[in-house]
């Protein structure tokens, strides 16, 4: 199985920074691009940032310039550097990855389990 887990969230205040972390675990062979969701209630999840095996990084316009998508290959995990927080970032986060496992050799989604992110204005 694999698992990703998520950390970092927390309430800041405007014009804040926060960094979330995500690791991928488990019964991993290769783990290709990774991403970065947000979602608020009775909204659709939406792709914040995301990255390629070779670290090549897109981002949503409304964060662009203000947050920072990362990954260590070596340790499966991605990151988001989000700085200038605005009360509109306020969101659970989720971390996406594309991995391939051990047991059936397949390419699947995976996705965290939500941290949340809280900014005051």
């Amino acid at each position: 199985q694999v698992q990703l887990v998520e950390s970092g969230g927390d309430l800041v205040q405007a014009g804040g920074s926060l960094r979330l972390s995500c690791a991928a675990s488990g019964t991993i062979f290769s783990v290709g691009a990774m991403a970065w969701y947000r979602q608020n209630p009775g909204k659709q999840r939406e792709l914040v940032a995301s990255i390629t095996i070779s670290s090549s990084a897109n981002y949503a316009d409304s964060v662009r310039g203000r947050f920072t998508i990362s990954r260590d290959n070596a340790k499966n995990t991605v990151y988001l550097q989000m700085n200038i927080l605005k009360p509109e970032d306020t969101a659970v986060y989720y971390c996406n990855a594309k991995v391939r496992d051990t047991l059936r050799f397949l390419e699947e989604d995976y996705w965290g389990q939500g941290t949340q992110v809280t900014v005051s204005s």
